[in-house]
C-alpha cells in the first residue's frame, strides 16, 4: 500500500483536531448543563465531557491513526518527534494543521450556540483557565503542575501502546481511556488542556481572560510532551527508529 503524502496526513490532522474541539468543547458547551423548562437537569456534568473528550480521541485514532499518525495536538506531535516517531519536518505543517482544525470546530459550536437566545460567548465557551479562570480556583502553579505531568503521562501512553513491542489493535481504546481519565482529574483544576490547539481553539471567542492565559496552555503540555517524548526511549528503549513514518502506521492494523 503507497504512503500517505503530506497532504494526506495533514488532511486527517484536520478532520481529527475538529472533531476532538466539537465533540470535547461542544459537549461541555452544550451539554454539561443543559435543563429543561421545568427545571429538570439532563445535563452529563463532568463526567459526560469527560467521556465526549476521551471519546474522540478514540474514534479519530482509529478513523485516521494509520494515516497521520492521530496526534490532533501539537504537544503529541513534539512528543512523538522528540521520541523519533515522526519526521521534525512535519512538526511545524501539522501544527498549523492542528490548530486550524480546532479554530474552525469553534467557530462552528460558536455559531451553533448563538442560535439560543440570550446566550453569550463570553465565559461559555469550555476554555481553560487558573485562578478566577479556575473551574476550582486552583492557582497558576496548581495548574502548571498539573497540565504538565498529565500531558507528559499522555504521551507515555501514546508512546507505549504505539511501540511496535505493544498489542496491535489496543491504541486507541488505551489513548481515548487515558484522555478520559485526564479529563475526570483536571477538569476541575484547568478545565482541562493538554493539547494546545484545543485551548486555542476556544479561547478567543470566550474572552473573560482566556485569551491572555493561553500561554500557560501551550507552554505546560508542551514541556510535558517534551519530557515524555525524550523519557520513553531513554527508559524503554525502542524496537526501531521510526523517524520516517507516521507514529501509528503500524500500531492499529
Amino acid at each position: 500500500m503507497r504512503e500517505p503524502t503530506l497532504a494526506h496526513r495533514l488532511a486527517a490532522e484536520f478532520i481529527g483536531t475538529f472533531w476532538l474541539v466539537l465533540g470535547g468543547c461542544g459537549s461541555a458547551v452544550f451539554a454539561a448543563k443543559f435543563t429543561t423548562d421545568t427545571g429538570l437537569s439532563l445535563g452529563i456534568g463532568f463526567l459526560g465531557v469527560a467521556l465526549a473528550f476521551g471519546l474522540t480521541v478514540l474514534t479519530g485514532v482509529y478513523a485516521f491513526g494509520t494515516i497521520s499518525g492521530g496526534h490532533f495536538n501539537p504537544a503529541v506531535t513534539l512528543g512523538a518527534a522528540l521520541a523519533k516517531r515522526v519526521e521534525w519536518k512535519a512538526l511545524v505543517p501539522y501544527w498549523i494543521t492542528q490548530v486550524v482544525g480546532g479554530l474552525v470546530a469553534g467557530v462552528v459550536i460558536y455559531i451553533v450556540a448563538k442560535g439560543k437566545e440570550g446566550w453569550t460567548a463570553t465565559g461559555n465557551m469550555a476554555a481553560n483557565g487558573y485562578g478566577d479562570h479556575s473551574p476550582g480556583g486552583f492557582s497558576l502553579a496548581s495548574v502548571l503542575i498539573a497540565e504538565i505531568v498529565l500531558t507528559a503521562v499522555f504521551l507515555l501512553v501514546i508512546l507505549g501502546s504505539t511501540d511496535d513491542r505493544a498489542p496491535k489493535g489496543f491504541a486507541g481504546l488505551a489513548i481515548g481511556l487515558t484522555l478520559t481519565l485526564i479529563h475526570l482529574i483536571s477538569i476541575p483544576i484547568s478545565n482541562t488542556s493538554v493539547n494546545p490547539a484545543r485551548s486555542t481553539a476556544v479561547a478567543f471567542f470566550n474572552g473573560d481572560g482566556a485569551p491572555a492565559q493561553l500561554w500557560a496552555f501551550w507552554l505546560a503540555p508542551l514541556v510535558g510532551a517534551a519530557i515524555a517524548g525524550v523519557a520513553y526511549p531513554f527508559l524503554f528503549g525502542v524496537a526501531e527508529e521510526l523517524a520516517e513514518r507516521p507514529v501509528r502506521d503500524d500500531a492499529l492494523e
